[in-house]
C-alpha cells in the first residue's frame, strides 16, 4: 500500500510530508552526517596529525603529506562506491549504509588511538594513511545509498527539497567536527590540546557510531528497490550494466565533467580551501579560523534546503551551473578580499616589498609528490618552500646553470644552498638560511601571523558565507539530479561512481594541488586557477550536454 501511494504521490495536489518520510530523513541524515564529521575530521585538524604523524619530515613537505593524507580518503571513494554500489542494487540500500557507516566509526576511533611518529616511526603515517584509505572506501558507498534511499521515499515534485536534507550532511558535519574542535580548544591549554587533546574528536566517533546504527535499524528498505526486487528485475550485474555499455556510460561521464567535478572543487574552495587559506597562508589562529568559518556555515547551511526546494521549481541545471559560473568569475577578488580584511599588514608587504627567486630553472621542482619518494632538497626548492609556508609572493629570475638560489628582497640577498651536498652540516645550514631568510623578511614587511586585532570578523564571515552560498548552489541539487539520470536497478551504482570521482578526485585533490601551484608559481592567489578551471569545464559541458531531468519519473525503468 505504502509503494503505491509512493509511485503516484507527485500526480494528485501536493501533501505535507509524512512521518514516515520524515523518518526516512532524519534517519538517513543522522548517519550520514556522523560519516562526514568522521571523515572531515582529518582536514579539521591537518595541523595536529602533520605534527603528530609526519613529524620526521620538513615543515612543509609534512603539510603537503598531510593533506595527500587527507587526500588519500578522497582517492579511494570511486573504488568504494564500485564495490558498495553494487552491492547495494544487489542486496538493498539499507544494509549496505549500515556496513558502510560501521567500517567509517572503526576507522576513525582508531586514528585517535595511532601512536606518533616519535614513538613508532614511519608506521605511523602508514597506518594513519591506512585508516583514511578504509574511510574513503566506506565514504565511498554511503552518499549514494543514503541519497538514493530518500529520492525514492520522496513525492515526484518534492525530490530536490527531501533529498537536499541529505545534501546538508557534508557541511553539518564539517560544522559538527569544528564545534568539538573549537570546544577542546577552548577548554584545554594550547599545549594540552596539542599532546592529547586533538585526540578526542576521533575517539568520540564510536559512540557516535552506536547511536548512528541505532537508529538506521529502525528503517525499512527502500519501497522503489523492495518492488523491482519482488518482481525480479533488479540487476544481476549492475556494474556491467551501469557502465559496459556507451549508453549508461555517456549519462556517467557526463554526469561527472557536467555536474560533480565542478560541484566538486566549488565545494572544496569554499570549505576546505577556504580554511587552509586561513590558516596557512594568511597566519590566522585555529580557534578564530575555526569560528569563522563556522559561522558561515551556520549561515549557510539553510540554502542547501532553499536551493533544493528552488530546483522543483526551476529545475536542477540552472541552480547548479551558475553555482560554478559564480565561482568562475569571483574567487579571485573574493579571496583577494578576505586577504585584506584577515592580515592587512601581510597585503601591504606584498604590495609593497616585491620578492624574486633567482635560480637555476633545472634546479626547481614542481613541489607535489603523492608518493612521498621524493625529497626537494636544491637549493631553488628549499628557497620557494620557505617563501610558500610564509605566504611571500615572489617572481622568478632565471641564474646561470649550477648558480646557487638566492632569495632577493629589496636590496637584502639571502643566499640558498643545497642540502643534499651540505651532508652533515645540512640541519645545521637550514637553520641558519631560515633565521636569516625570515629576519628578512620580517624587515620587509611580512608578519609571523594575523594581529586579531585588525582582523574585520563581520567582512570575513561575510566573504566566507558567499562562498558557502556558491557550495549551497551547486550541492543543494545536485543529489536530485544524479538520482534522476539513472532507473531504479542500477541507481545505487550509476549515480554513486560519477559523484565519488567528482567529490575524491577533483575535490579531494584540491588543497594539496592548490599549495604545490602556489609553491612553484609564487603568487598567494595562483591556486585558485585549479578550481576557476575545473568550475568553468563544468559550466561548459553541462550546458551543452546535461538533461534537465526535474520531471523524470524515476519510477519507470527506462
Amino acid at each position: 500500500m505504502r509503494m503505491t501511494m509512493i509511485a503516484v504521490a507527485g500526480a494528485g495536489p501536493r501533501r505535507p510530508m509524512t512521518r514516515e518520510e520524515r523518518k526516512v530523513i532524519i534517519a538517513s541524515s543522522v548517519g550520514t552526517v556522523f560519516e562526514w564529521y568522521d571523515f572531515y575530521l582529518a582536514g579539521s585538524l591537518a595541523a595536529n596529525i602533520s605534527a603528530n604523524f609526519f613529524s620526521g619530515v620538513n615543515p612543509t613537505a609534512a603539510f603537503i603529506f598531510t593533506l595527500l593524507g587527507f587526500a588519500a580518503g578522497f582517492a579511494v571513494r570511486p573504488f568504494g562506491a564500485l564495490f558498495f554500489g553494487s552491492l547495494g542494487d544487489l542486496i538493498g540500500r539499507k544494509y549496505t549504509f549500515l556496513v558502510t557507516m560501521t567500517l567509517m566509526g572503526i576507522a576513525t576511533f582508531g586514528v585517535g588511538l595511532l601512536p606518533s611518529y616519535a614513538a613508532i616511526g614511519i608506521a605511523a603515517p602508514v597506518l594513519f594513511i591506512a585508516c583514511r584509505l578504509v574511510q574513503g572506501l566506506a565514504l565511498g558507498g554511503e552518499y549514494g545509498g543514503a541519497a538514493t534511499y530518500v529520492a525514492e521515499h520522496a513525492p515526484q515534485d518534492r525530490r530536490g527539497f527531501y533529498t537536499s536534507w541529505i545534501q546538508t550532511t557534508a557541511t553539518v558535519g564539517l560544522f559538527l567536527s569544528l564545534l568539538v574542535i573549537l570546544g577542546l580548544r577552548l577548554s584545554l591549554s594550547a599545549e594540552q590540546f596539542a599532546d592529547w587533546g586533538w585526540r578526542v574528536p576521533f575517539l568520540l566517533s564510536i559512540l557516535l557510531l552506536g547511536v548512528s546504527i541505532w537508529i538506521r535499524l529502525q528503517l525499512q528498505e527502500s519501497p522503489a528497490f523492495q518492488r523491482i526486487k519482488e518482481e525480479g528485475k533488479h540487476s544481476k550485474a549492475p556494474l556491467r550494466e551501469a557502465f559496459g555499455t556507451w549508453r549508461n556510460a555517456k549519462i556517467a561521464l557526463f554526469a561527472l565533467l557536467g555536474g560533480t567535478a565542478g560541484q566538486a572543487v566549488v565545494w572544496y574552495t569554499g570549505q576546505f580551501y577556504a580554511l587552509f587559506f586561513l590558516t596557512q597562508t594568511l597566519k590566522l589562529d585555529g580557534t578564530t579560523s575555526n569560528i569563522v568559518i563556522a559561522a558561515s556555515l551556520a549561515i549557510g547551511t539553510p540554502f542547501f534546503v532553499f536551493f533544493g526546494w528552488l530546483s522543483d521549481k526551476i529545475g536542477r541545471k540552472p541552480i547548479i551551473l551558475a553555482g560554478c559560473l559564480l565561482a568562475v568569475v569571483t574567487y579571485f577578488p573574493l579571496f583577494g578580499a578576505l586577504t585584506n580584511a584577515v592580515n592587512p599588514q601581510l597585503e601591504r608587504a606584498l604590495a609593497s616589498a616585491p620578492v624574486t627567486v633567482v635560480a637555476d630553472p633545472g634546479e626547481c621542482s614542481f613541489q607535489f609528490n603523492p608518493t612521498g619518494t621524493a625529497s626537494f632538497t636544491t637549493s631553488c626548492d628549499i628557497a620557494k618552500s620557505f617563501l610558500a609556508r610564509n605566504a611571500v609572493n615572489y617572481s622568478n629570475e632565471t641564474a646561470a646553470p649550477g648558480t646557487p638560489a638566492q632569495i632577493r628582497i629589496g636590496d637584502k640577498v639571502v643566499a640558498s644552498f643545497d642540502k643534499a651536498k651540505a651532508g652533515t652540516e645540512g640541519a645545521a645550514r637550514e637553520k641558519a638560511f631560515n633565521a636569516e631568510a625570515t629576519a628578512a623578511i620580517r624587515a620587509a614587511g611580512y608578519p609571523a601571523s594575523a594581529d586579531k586585532a585588525n582582523v574585520n570578523m563581520p567582512v570575513v564571515i561575510a566573504i566566507l558565507t558567499i562562498l558557502v552560498i556558491y557550495v549551497t548552489m551547486v550541492y543543494g541539487p545536485i543529489a536530485a539530479m544524479l538520482v534522476e539520470l539513472f532507473p531504479t536497478r542500477i541507481r545505487y551504482s550509476g549515480m554513486s561512481l560519477p559523484y565519488h570521482i567528482g567529490n575524491g578526485w577533483f575535490g579531494g585533490f584540491l588543497p594539496p594541488t592548490a599549495f604545490a601551484i602556489v609553491a612553484a608559481t609564487g603568487n598567494i592567489y595562483s591556486g585558485l586557477w585549479y578550481p576557476i578551471v575545473v568550475a568553468a569545464m563544468t559550466f561548459i559541458l553541462g550546458l551543452l550536454f546535461v538533461p534537465e531531468t526535474k520531471d523524470r519519473d524515476i519510477y519507470k525503468e527506462d
